[in-house]
């Protein structure tokens, strides 16, 4: 293997096991030998006899000796489940491939995007000695799945965004509006801005992002003015909540509007037609802003959003369209890291590879999105990077994700 591969492949994974003397690139490249742990039987983390591995059924990835359940929404009720799917046992193939000599195979199972899917899955993926879940995606059918794993003592790392079916034993993976509303306002508060505003859609998603955007503006010593909460795709009432927000728009040097699509623009167009003084306003939202819609939108140029590393991700992005014909979505990612984090974990942490202790292990992991690490009720943190909406049209990095969960990050 050449330097320049072990270069690459080593930035997309990194544990930070004190206990483990092993080097990440290395288990990454696989280019040192680690210990087999496959044939240990852990009774903490199984409910089953250890009688020898239970036949498997349907699609496998890999032929490792480590069984890690792959669920996904390979049925369902619209095509989307479908793609979702492919895309994720895509990308997970091709996490293993990079990952030289893993000893995991993958029972791809299918949640049909249902609470009882999810049940079904993780209950044959348990029954033929899956020891960690991966997925699924949607949060019922993450819910049913953990409701199952849990009694069997057997982790899962999920891919929904819905922080309620996080918990103690069920860790979500996927982008958290709280590791969002923390960078952004961080960042905001490091240059200089103290008060608030802010336009939140009035729903499960914008009341964490209320709850953390209040945490995150006191810990900085801010201020917040005011906050409107707007039906999201009604046009008429986020016209009605920025008007009201327009009259006291001069006491405030940010709006915080976390929502993507269309919305930003549109509240940006409503307090110009308002006649508001928006020359010294910063406007800041979140990870949902990477999008076409926002940055080629006139009106968006030089406001501040987070999200992160882009570099190994876009390394990534050009071999799997290489292998599958076109570019992945954005949160292939997911399926990429958790598929590496299993494998290394496998190979660096012996009997107690899938622990609470492990997995929660407060100085994180790397992978092709970054530093990210899981706390002990299920949520992720995130290190991210801060962009700026230019003028022609893209994301420039202004600030740059951190690269390890430093007391100073």
């Amino acid at each position: 293997m050449s330097a320049l591969q072990n270069a690459s492949r080593g930035r997309f994974f990194k544990t930070t096991l004190k206990a483990v003397a092993v080097g990440a690139a290395a288990l990454l490249a696989g280019c040192v030998a680690g210990p087999n742990y496959s044939n240990v039987y852990n009774p903490a983390n199984s409910p089953f006899e250890p009688v020898g591995p239970a036949q498997v059924s349907g699609e496998v990835i890999g032929n490792g000796a480590v069984r890690v359940g792959l669920l996904l929404p390979m049925t369902g009720e619209n095509q989307s489940s479908a793609e979702v799917a492919t895309l994720f046992k895509n990308s997970a193939q091709m996490a293993l491939q990079d990952f030289q000599g893993a000893d995991i195979q993958l029972l791809v199972k299918d949640t049909r995007g249902t609470r009882e899917g999810g049940q079904a899955a993780a209950s044959a993926a348990i029954a033929e000695g899956a020891e960690l879940i991966l997925g699924p995606v949607f949060a019922q059918a993450v819910e049913g799945a953990s409701s199952v794993a849990r009694s069997a003592g057997v982790p899962v790392i999920g891919f929904s965004s819905d922080t309620n079916v996080a918990g103690r034993g069920t860790y979500l993976l996927s982008y958290l509006p709280e590791s969002d509303v923390n960078r952004i306002v961080g960042y905001a508060a490091d240059q200089e801005r103290r008060s608030y505003s802010a336009l939140l859609p009035n729903n499960s998603y914008g009341a964490v992002a209320e709850a953390t955007f209040r945490q995150a503006v006191g810990r900085t010593n801010g201020r917040i003015v005011m906050v409107e909460r707007y039906t999201p795709g009604d046009a008429n009432d986020i016209r009605q909540k920025v008007t009201s927000l327009a009259r006291s728009i001069g006491q405030v040097d940010t709006l915080f509007i976390p929502e993507g699509g269309g919305v930003p623009p549109f509240a940006m167009q409503v307090l110009t037609e308002q006649g508001a003084n928006i020359g010294e306003l910063k406007l800041i939202g979140s990870g949902q802003w990477n999008t076409r819609d926002i940055l080629q939108s006139p009106v968006m140029v030089g406001s501040w959003f987070p999200g992160p590393d882009n570099r190994s991700f876009d390394q990534f992005s050009q071999r799997y369209a290489s292998a599958f014909g076109q570019p992945p979505a954005r949160n292939a990612s997911l399926a990429y890291d958790a598929t590496i984090l299993a494998a290394g974990l496998v190979r660096s942490a012996g009997p107690d590879r899938f622990t609470d202790r492990v997995l929660t292990n407060k100085d994180g992991f790397l992978g092709i999105d970054g530093v990210f690490r899981f706390t002990s009720s299920g949520m992720s943190e995130r290190g991210l990077a801060v962009y700026a909406v230019t003028s022609q049209g893209k994301a420039e990095p202004i600030a740059a994700a951190p690269r390890s969960f430093a007391p100073q990050f």
